[in-house]
């Protein structure tokens, strides 16, 4: 479901991604680890074809991201923390406008929605105008709006950032029954304890570096922590140690 070989991303002198590559299969949630400015962002936004790569490839469900960006935004949704919505429309007018673009009919985009509010629990943000919400219901109506066309990946980019505690439960049990073949999340964030939640396996980024990859326990069993973020401190620190003794 994902291929990334050597992926590098630079700005002038500045690399933001440094020859990365990892690879994920269907039926997975997969965590992108690591704090702001680590990379995560930068990955995402090419894989979601909204950046594309200095050096190396990726594919998306097969789907070159720079050679075929069309075919690759027809199986995705994207979440992220900064997305907006129409002040003057209502949730099931926003998700009956997506569901459009998709090709879906009204009844089709009907029943997905109420799938949607079962997964959910959008309840009244279906037909109150998004001008109104709060931040938990706006970010629901745009992670409904994301898979109104049930994609065959999910990127999460930092999606569960300023919201509440009912409305970040919904999220991350709607990440964890996701899972499923045919499928794959992609789920960004700086707070270990979401990934150890709802992560098959995860992808340690630090500065632009992949730092390791692998399953939660096998990532406590290399570094002997007894909790992911402080495994995530003792590579971090190895890493940052290894570079000041090559400096």
């Amino acid at each position: 479901m994902l291929e990334i070989q050597n992926l590098s991303k630079t700005y002038g002198r500045h690399a933001a991604l440094r020859d990365v590559s990892l690879t994920a299969g269907e039926g997975e949630v997969f965590g992108l680890l690591g704090p702001n400015g680590a990379g995560k962002t930068t990955l995402l936004r090419i894989l979601a074809t909204l950046l594309r790569p200095t050096s190396g490839t990726a594919s998306v469900a097969g789907h070159d991201v720079t050679r075929e960006p069309e075919a690759v935004r027809r199986v995705i949704g994207v979440v992220n923390g900064g997305m907006g919505l129409p002040a003057r429309l209502t949730g099931r007018e926003v998700l009956r406008s997506f569901a459009g673009f998709y090709g879906m009919t009204r009844a089709q985009a009907d029943t997905r929605i109420a799938e949607l509010d079962a997964a959910l629990d959008l309840g009244r943000t279906l037909d109150t105008r998004a001008g109104e919400y709060s931040t938990g219901m706006k970010q629901k109506v745009v992670i409904a709006r994301a898979v109104i066309h049930d994609p065959q990946v999910l990127v999460l980019d930092e999606a569960a950032s300023g919201l509440d505690i009912f409305a970040r439960r919904t999220l991350l049990d709607f990440v964890a029954a996701a899972r499923r073949p045919g499928r794959l999340t992609l789920y960004s964030t700086h707070v270990m304890s979401e990934a150890e939640e709802v992560c098959d396996r995860v992808a340690i980024l630090h500065q632009g570096e992949l730092v390791t990859a692998g399953t939660i326990p096998d990532i406590l069993a290399r570094t002997g922590e007894r909790n992911l973020e402080r495994a995530f401190f003792a590579l971090v620190r190895g890493m940052d140690g290894e570079a000041a003794r090559a400096s």
